[in-house]
């Protein structure tokens, strides 16, 4: 025996099919003799970079391949897919693997099946360099073997395609009868072909043990359901990393198979370079270049950026003398010219104008670009060339944070762009660099902790309440890794990530045998790859076709993504471009429509948030006072807190605070001390003197990564460059680095005139600090978007608030939420209106307006007609003259939308002073839109007539149709007068939301007093209420709201379930109730359309950088608000005032309004004159029901008594 190499293995790169991780891979073939391994993964070459980083360190050599996905090689083969197993025996053979994988990828994808076909006769041009062997059962060899076909000539063909001696019949050793047929059909043939044999045993799983679990994987991508033994009795164990023994056993008649497998590994010399960057060409103008008489094309790059930054500047400048703002020019040329040189040097000219491009492109056409993202704000150039637009110098924002010249790597440029038009500016690039020159990035979805469990718990048949009895155990959230929590540290605790066992799920194994299995096969698949995704803002560029760096497949709206992920792509050369979408942006930007709309119809110059000034106090006062909803950043409830806490009063602070409200400062006091500091309640105190420069603005505490960078500058005479490695050193804990760093930091302080021992205990201080520190340069453009929302909220709050509406209209919770502060500020919120509303939401006279594209039923073609008469013949004057104007477009169906939206009350044909005129206008319109129709059908009949007679000549005056018109009267149908709830209730369902009013505003003292928070506050309850470990651990919260798309099903398992929505006058909350409380509480009350007070507990999931948190309520207790109300009521007071609006009579008719709901409550009434007043008992006691208080709401107005 002289060793054996596997050539055919699938890795975890196999989606959903392969379950060989990478590394332990690796770490089994450095225990074996022979130190090569192939990865093959199916149709992709995902794995390829991440394959060769991982084989580096233990001394393995790397063989790439995949088994491609190929037509037949012959003109009469049959019409499906085969399997081809192909080594990159040379990195021409690696090229051509990418180009043919790509290539598949592009041209032949077939979406249902997600798979890629590549045609064999591409084999002619791709052939070189590669190794092929004839593949598993599913290859068209063995296919023609298994049905008797012409053999020889796909041997032929096959022989002929391939380089000479690069083609091996590929055998396997397993349990399948098909299998061995084949394995002899080869042995016989072989030297008959002259075509060599090698073995493989096609790996889909390391150990034999796995085979179980890599059975579970493959169920759970097929959505199979199956009983343990029933998978047991199929699952072949045979698929797995046999050991030199093994293999040759199984092939001792042709022990020659085995040995090729080395002679194969040794023939590779496949030496794949990973680390240079390949930038695609910057093509610079060619009047700039023959104007410059510049002919080598990298000096013009070079010549033209420094051309463009310079004249940026001066532009900068002249915008500064413009606006009154004074500063040293020189101090600026000289930070210019000194980036400009380390950008030079560096040799990025072309990554600066590639960006400043496609930025450029995107301002000319309206499509906004944020200030900053990240260190890129920190660099002078950038501003100069408008990639950003935040000033750094005013804020000590380093370049050398950004671009360091003392650390060779890419500079790299985050861009916000509107939501809504980010795909512009991809396309933009794509079309300008060429569709095959830019792609997209790979991610890849793993199954973690809970989703294991989950997968693997349905296919076993574990029913939903089994699979929560032990997923509610594992915590969410991150743990001191910064990873979400493995089963193992769940199960057994783990130093690393922080956790101690929970003997829950211990005690939950040992004393189920299910259990125990569902844990060791979700162990086995636990960060298997189960998808592929899209990077949310990486793009790449490459010089010229992606697949000369990088192979590429298509995404699931058939972009263009490179199949390695992020730190794979660049290492194989390419540079990653984030295009980020930030909703902000575009709320801006229509909160900008309306601003300079309005501005217009005063008679004022445009805004331009660009220039306003941000020294304001009045916008300090309103973020100190916590009137945050709707400010970028500032919204959640800590953050708030924070702020009223902190009362910022200058823009450095709002930069501070975005820095300090994270995880990490938050839990070492960094906050604390600094609010405190900044307030006057703690003594400033300076680690030294020299350091007060750096850190007044911060009340002496480090916030910034930027400060650390300064201090070793100041302190111990650092370059910025120098300071941001040993930054980089301090945030990464390496200790050998950090004993290097500290060395210098003290011999640099000594020299300074600091004392050796202070000098080593700054540097403790620092390091402990630098961990947490945050990139100001980062925190400083984004403070400067919160600040310009803030200034939008305070001078122009309805244009703001349009704004939101407008970007979250999908987001029923968040425009509540919106509606809600609106009111509170007291900006109404107007519903939809057929002669003011616009298409989306607009600003009217200082109130918020509903647009008339969000009613459900009112299409595209009516909304056209409806302008476009409104716009040529003026407003509509009532419901018959608009059935009358409008053309057909606009049916029954659509008026009765617009009716019941509230879009026909402007044409009511009663006053409307409160919500029951609503209610009695829009039933007598609803009931008489038939006969507006048939009254304008006949109108237009008649006028159709007037204009083929004779008569019609005289039609010519315009006095003739109106005559004829006001012939009719207007009439409207008797109709039973809808009722509040009605209302609100046809509001809800054409438009998503009430907007005449709330079914909760006569429960709002209640909602008050009986719900522990409002939805709105639950995505940032502090962790201990968020956890859902098991019920010892929850804490019960209470909430007040009424009950939205409440259905009570039966799931898989034969046990009911309730779900649906909770809503109250902030928010939306996602609820779910269980068998065992169901039996509890009964299935009546989620059948209510009344206000209810839910109990119950959260659950609460993701909530990372790029994702929003989900919040479920899991209830043990549902109760009628009004019968909570009524248990725990001990007497209710009315209040009259002297100013109040009241009908005649008001005292008399409160009076018998109450007498006539007798019950055991008692009463009280209270007159109010100014300052004076005045309280008696009422000799009455009274039954509270929500049909008295809506009657004495419509008396003395809302909230005109209060429930004690």
């Amino acid at each position: 025996m002289s060793g054996f190499v596997h050539l055919h293995v699938h890795s975890q790169y196999s989606i959903n099919d392969g379950a060989i991780r990478v590394k332990p891979l690796c770490e089994e073939i450095a225990k074996r003799d022979v130190k090569m391994v192939a990865i093959t993964d199916h149709g992709v070459m995902h794995g390829c970079v991440d394959f060769i980083n991982k084989a580096k360190p233990y001394g393995i050599k790397p063989i790439l391949g995949c088994e491609f996905n190929v037509s037949g090689c012959l003109p009469d083969s049959p019409e499906k897919l085969f399997h081809l197993t192909a080594i990159c025996r040379t990195l021409d053979g690696y090229k051509n693997a990418l180009a043919l994988i790509s290539r598949a990828n592009i041209e032949c994808y077939h979406a249902e099946t997600g798979i890629g076909t590549l045609k064999f006769e591409w084999f002619k041009d791709h052939a070189q360099g590669l190794t092929i062997l004839s593949g598993d059962l599913g290859s068209e060899l063995a296919q023609t073997v298994l049905r008797d076909g012409d053999i020889d000539a796909v041997v032929k063909q096959m022989r002929d395609t391939f380089e000479p001696g690069e083609f091996y019949l590929e055998m396997m050793d397993n349990s399948f009868e098909l299998q061995k047929r084949v394995n002899a059909c080869y042995r016989e043939n072989a030297k008959r072909w002259d075509l060599p044999l090698v073995a493989t045993n096609d790996c889909h799983y390391l150990r034999k043990d796995e085979a179980f679990a890599h059975a579970v994987l493959v169920c759970n991508s097929m959505k199979k359901i199956v009983d343990e033994a029933e998978l047991r009795s199929f699952v072949v164990d045979d698929f797995y990393l046999k050991t030199d023994e093994e293999m040759y056993s199984a092939f001792k008649d042709t022990p020659e198979a085995c040995e090729n497998t080395v002679k194969i590994a040794e023939s590779v010399d496949c030496p794949v370079r990973l680390g240079p960057v390949f930038l695609p060409q910057y093509k610079v103008p060619k009047e700039f270049l023959e104007s410059h008489e510049i002919t080598d094309p990298h000096t013009g790059v070079h010549e033209y950026f420094k051309e463009v930054a310079r004249n940026g500047l001066a532009k900068r400048l002249e915008s500064f003398k413009a606006s009154g703002k004074s500063v040293d020019e020189k101090v600026y040329w000289e930070r210019l010219e000194r980036e400009i040189d380390v950008i030079t040097q560096m040799d990025f000219p072309g990554y600066f104008l590639i960006v400043w491009d496609f930025i450029h492109w995107a301002k000319m056409h309206d499509i906004p670009v944020g200030p900053g993202r990240g260190s890129g704000a920190g660099s002078l150039v950038a501003y100069s060339m408008t990639i950003t637009d935040l000033d750094p110098l005013p804020f000590s924002l380093l370049f050398e944070r950004f671009l360091n010249p003392e650390r060779v790597s890419m500079p790299d440029f985050d861009v916000d762009f509107c939501m809504e038009r980010r795909t512009e500016v991809i396309k933009y690039v794509t079309e300008h660099y060429g569709v095959n020159n830019v792609a997209q990035i790979a991610t890849f979805g793993a199954l973690k902790a809970k989703a294991a469990l989950n997968s693997v718990g349905r296919v076993l048949g574990f029913t939903p309440q089994e699979l929560r009895n032990i997923t509610k155990f594992i915590p969410d959230g991150l743990m001191a890794d910064s990873h979400t929590i493995t089963l193992d540290a769940a199960l057994n605790g783990s130093e690393k990530q922080g956790t101690k066992p929970i003997k829950e799920i211990r005690e939950l194994l040992d004393a189920d045998p299910r259990y125990a299995l569902l844990y060791k096969t979700a162990l086995e698949v636990e960060d298997l790859f189960c998808q592929t995704g899209m990077h949310a803002a990486g793009i790449v560029i490459s010089e010229g076709p992606l697949w000369d760096y990088v192979p590429v497949f298509r995404g699931a709206n058939g972009e263009i993504v490179a199949q390695y992920a992020k730190a794979e792509v660049e290492e194989a050369g390419l540079v990653k471009f984030d295009f980020l979408g930030l909703k902000t942006l575009t709320v801006l930007q229509y909160a900008m429509r309306y601003v300079n709309h309005t501005r217009e119809k005063r008679g004022e110059e445009p805004l331009d948030l660009g220039l306003i000034k941000l020294d304001d106090p009045n916008i300090y006062r309103m973020i100190s006072q916590g009137k945050t909803t709707g400010v970028f950043q500032l919204e959640s409830t800590g953050f708030t807190k924070l702020l009223t806490r902190l009362k910022p009063d200058c823009f450095e602070d709002l930069v501070a605070a975005v820095a300090l409200f994270r995880p990490g400062p938050m839990g070492t006091g960094m906050m604390d001390q600094f609010v405190d500091c900044k307030n006057g309640l703690r003594e400033i105190e300076y680690p030294h003197e020299l350091l007060s420069g750096i850190l007044k603005e911060t009340y002496g505490v480090f916030v910034y990564q930027e400060q650390v960078m300064q201090a070793a500058q100041i302190m111990a005479g650092y370059t910025l460059g120098g300071a941001d490695i040993m930054r980089r050193a301090m945030g990464k804990k390496k200790i050998e680095e950090m004993n290097k760093q500290r060395a210098i930091f003290v011999a640099g302080s000594v020299k300074k005139g600091v004392e050796e021992k202070r000098a080593g205990e700054i540097f403790d201080l620092i390091a402990g600090f630098a961990k947490y520190g945050f990139n100001k340069s980062h925190s400083a453009a984004y403070a400067l978007i919160t600040y310009q929302t803030a200034y939008l909220k305070y001078y122009y709050p309805s244009e703001l608030y349009a704004a939101l509406m407008t970007c979250d209209q999908d987001n029923p919770a968040k425009v509540i939420r919106t509606i809600n502060d609106a009111r509170n500020n007291r900006i109404k919120v107007l519903p939809p209106d057929i002669n003011e509303s616009q298409s989306q939401f607009s600003v009217d006279n200082g109130c918020v307006r509903f647009g008339l594209a969000g009613i459900k039923g009112v299409g595209e073609a009516a909304l056209e007609s409806v302008f476009a008469t409104r716009e040529k013949d003026g407003v509509f004057k009532s419901m018959f003259d608009f059935c009358e104007r409008v053309d057909l477009r606009v049916n029954k169906r659509v008026i009765e939308a617009l009716i019941q939206s509230g879009a026909f009350d402007s044409l009511s044909p009663i006053p409307l002073r409160n919500i029951i005129d609503i209610g009695k206008a829009r039933a007598m319109m609803f009931a008489t839109v038939q006969t507006a129709l048939d009254r304008a059908k006949k109108t237009r009949e008649d006028r159709e007539k007037k204009q083929t007679s004779l008569f019609g000549l005289f039609a010519k005056d315009p006095s003739v149709d109106s005559v004829a018109a006001s012939a009719f009267e207007e009439r409207y149908d008797k109709a039973e007068p809808w009722n509040e709830n009605t209302v609100l209730e046809h509001e809800f369902e054409l438009i998503g939301y009430f907007v005449s009013g709330h079914p909760l505003d006569h429960y709002r003292q209640e909602c008050e007093r009986f719900a522990s928070h409002h939805t709105c506050d639950l995505i940032n309850l502090p962790e201990e209420r968020r956890d859902f470990k098991g019920k010892q651990n929850q804490r019960s919260i209470s909430l007040c709201g009424i009950l939205k798309g409440a259905t009570v099903r039966n799931t898989k398992s034969g046990t009911k379930m309730a779900e649906g929505m909770l809503e109250d006058m902030f928010g939306q909350v996602k609820f779910l109730c269980f068998q065992k409380t169901l039996d509890k509480i009964g299935t009546e009350c989620f059948a209510t359309d009344k206000p209810v007070r839910m109990t119950g507990w959260l659950k609460v999931e993701g909530g990372g950088e790029d994702e929003e948190r989900k919040v479920e309520l899991f209830v043990d207790g549902v109760e009628l608000l009004s019968e909570v109300r009524n248990r725990t009521i001990e007497h209710i007071l009315f209040i009259l005032r002297s100013d109040g609006e009241y009908p005649e009579n008001v005292a008399e008719r409160l009076a018998h309004c109450l007498e006539s709901a007798p019950g055991n409550t008692q009463c009280y009434l209270r007159y109010v004159d100014g300052d004076a007043e005045a309280s008696m008992r009422i000799p009455l006691k009274i039954h509270l029901s929500d049909e008295l208080l809506a009657e004495v709401d419509q008396l003395l107005g809302y909230e005109a008594y209060v429930i004690k």
